[in-house]
């Protein structure tokens, strides 16, 4: 008699937790990885659920409706492997619903893993499930989600971040590399593999999210004067911008230059100076025109390894990279 076939595993259920105004990508894009991980597999690895807060439809942000395969705190008897929850457009702002971080609080102790998809981080972090913990979401609120929750560690470059059972991921699209790790996690490398290739996306992507913001364009702070000031150095990059040569235009000391300017604007002048020559020299890297050399030499930078260093701080990738993925497509 030959040996008995081994039984297939059983299945892992995950479940996306949707509220009202949910980015629809951040609860179909991770949904898609674990069932095509399931097709990969040969077998069903996962049972995919999605959680809404209340009977009937959830609108996205986008205006698709979701229906959902449960409701929080109504006979949920599923044991719950894996638990994300999606993030919406207005997470930062809008206050938790009561009913859905208490639900998230008792739930994510009970399961192997649990996490959040872009802003969704904002909700685990009012269940105080984020307290002590690294973690990322979008660039755009990561700023906020420190602000809000002093506790948390805000990792703002990581397209996602493993802290013990905790999942975190950044935002939107970042919720397909998070899943796609957690494939990983369970059927190996392989078959994630597979799964990135039949997606058609990066097994591991090339570098951090901080290449996509555009920080260096925020509206200037501070009093009139320094708004003035910051204005002229964006316009004006290229220019010798010492502590001593801005503090003489307006008129102080150097040091008492450094001070206010880090007190009113939060960040040292050098530091400032250096992010607004990053994305002065991003605005022409995306043109696609210049030599690195000239990019450097246009924007302040001694030349183009000092402008190297400074991407390599403030974007996550090379200027050389950074061209070939945001310059302009020329017919």
């Amino acid at each position: 008699m030959g040996a008995k076939p081994k039984p297939k595993p059983k299945p892992r259920t995950v479940v996306i937790v949707a509220l009202p105004g949910v980015q629809l990508l951040d609860v179909a894009g991770p949904l898609d990885v674990f069932a095509e991980a399931n097709v990969q597999a040969g077998h069903q690895a996962y049972t995919l659920l999605v959680a809404g807060a209340e009977p009937g439809s959830i609108r996205s942000s986008s205006g698709v409706r979701l229906m959902p395969d449960r409701i929080i705190d109504r006979g949920f008897q599923e044991n719950i492997d894996t638990l994300l929850i999606a993030g919406c457009p207005n997470a930062a702002d809008v206050p938790a619903d009561g009913m859905v971080i208490d639900w998230l609080r008792r739930r994510a102790s009970r399961t192997r893993r649990f996490g959040s998809v872009c802003s969704g981080a904002f909700f685990l972090a009012a269940a105080g499930l984020l307290d002590g913990r690294r973690v990322t979401t979008h660039w755009a609120v990561a700023d906020r989600l420190a602000e809000k929750f002093p506790s948390v560690s805000v990792d703002k470059d990581a397209i996602y971040v493993t802290d013990g059972k905790l999942r975190t991921a950044a935002g939107v699209t970042a919720g397909l590399d998070l899943a796609l790790a957690l494939v990983e996690e369970d059927l190996g490398r392989e078959t994630a593999m597979k799964v990135a290739s039949q997606l058609v996306m990066f097994f591991k992507r090339p570098g951090g999210q901080m290449q996509f913001t555009r920080k260096g364009e925020a509206v200037p702070a501070g009093r009139a004067a320094l708004q003035e000031l910051q204005r002229w150095v964006a316009a004006n990059p290229g220019l010798d911008h010492s502590i001593a040569g801005l503090a003489a235009r307006m008129d102080i000391s150097p040091r008492h230059f450094a001070r206010l300017f880090r007190a009113e604007v939060g960040i040292t002048p050098a530091t400032w100076v250096e992010e607004a020559r990053v994305n002065a020299a991003r605005r022409l890297l995306e043109l696609g025109n210049e030599a690195p050399k000239q990019v450097a030499t246009h924007c302040g930078f001694a030349d183009a390894d000092t402008l190297r260093r400074a991407f390599a701080r403030h974007v996550g990738v090379t200027p050389a990279e950074y061209r070939k993925r945001f310059a302009r497509i020329v017919a």
